[in-house]
């Protein structure tokens, strides 16, 4: 195999696999704000008023259920706010309304609803909604990068797992991965797992957009299950990942590339490297098969 250039290699990174749900999960946004909207409509009486502290009594003599909705008003989603050395509780455990009316006033949620400066709490709390499912991004690019590498995997032809632990590799394919397992205590559990006509094939993947410490130990714990797996009869670790964020962590990842031959990229994936790593002991390839990758350049 002809030797690479870690250098040219990188070039090849690119910065996003963004697809368009990647930004906001409009129906988990809506689906989440949905389930507070009555009470949250009933604390719209609220907005305007002259008397702010008397109106909030007296919807919660009659509507006391209308706690619930008061922590996402703050962009929290527990149902027990600490604040101050006060617990206050929003389920069924109902404090004294001067408590909840402590809260409100200095929290400075009276304020916003009485001054008017939100004209509907729905609509708010559908907008906090979006602004929580942000946090989420990073798992969404993750499952993104796990998705486009499945598509591969699929194009190939070849018998895969997602998401299995060492141990049941060890149990249904008859391995002793103790060397990467740390004897057997590691709960360790590969994206997907491949098997080929030869050996058995532990895959990770990942993809950053931006840098970070988490870049540099990545590198560094996939170099030692590089080669930890060397010596293992009937296994062999890959690892493909992407993105921008390996621009500032360069060093770590070139030390991995160099002691690990099946780390790959995407443009890797786009070039039939599946193939020719799970299917070059397979003597019945035909170009119908070859041809599978071309189609999924782009995915």
């Amino acid at each position: 195999m002809e030797k690479r250039n870690f250098a040219e290699w990188l070039k090849t990174f690119r910065p996003s696999i963004n697809d368009y749900d990647y930004y906001t999960d409009f129906a988990k946004v809506h689906e989440r704000a949905a389930r507070l909207k009555l009470e949250i409509n009933i604390l719209n009486a609220l907005i305007g008023s002259k008397n702010i502290e008397d109106d909030f009594e007296k919807i919660l003599a009659r509507y006391p259920e209308c706690l619930q909705a008061i922590p996402i008003l703050l962009a929290v989603r527990e149902q027990e706010i600490f604040c101050a050395g006060v617990s206050y509780h929003f389920g069924e455990k109902v404090q004294s309304v001067a408590a909840y009316k402590n809260f409100m006033r200095q929290t400075g949620l009276f304020d916003l609803l009485e001054n008017h400066i939100v004209a509907n709490l729905f609509d708010y709390v559908t907008g906090v909604e979006v602004g929580l499912d942000s946090n989420g991004r990073k798992n969404r690019g993750g499952k993104q990068m796990e998705r486009l590498v499945e598509k591969f995997l699929r194009a190939a032809g070849v018998e895969y797992f997602a998401e299995m632990y060492l141990a049941d590799v060890e149990k249904i394919f008859g391995l002793d991965l103790s060397a990467i397992s740390a004897q057997g205590t590691s709960t360790k559990r590969f994206d997907f797992v491949v098997k080929a006509a030869s050996k058995v094939y532990g895959v990770e993947t990942n993809f950053y957009a931006s840098g970070g410490s988490k870049l540099n130990e990545t590198a560094r714990s996939y170099k030692t299950i590089a080669n930890e797996a060397r010596g293992i009869g009937g296994f062999e670790f890959v690892w493909i990942t992407d993105g921008g964020g390996w621009k500032s962590a360069r060093r770590n990842l070139e030390e991995t590339f160099l002691v690990l031959d099946t780390l790959y990229n995407i443009s890797d994936l786009e070039d039939g490297i599946f193939y020719r790593l799970f299917k070059e002991s397979d003597t019945n390839g035909n170009d119908n098969e070859r041809k599978n990758f071309g189609a999924t350049r782009g995915a």
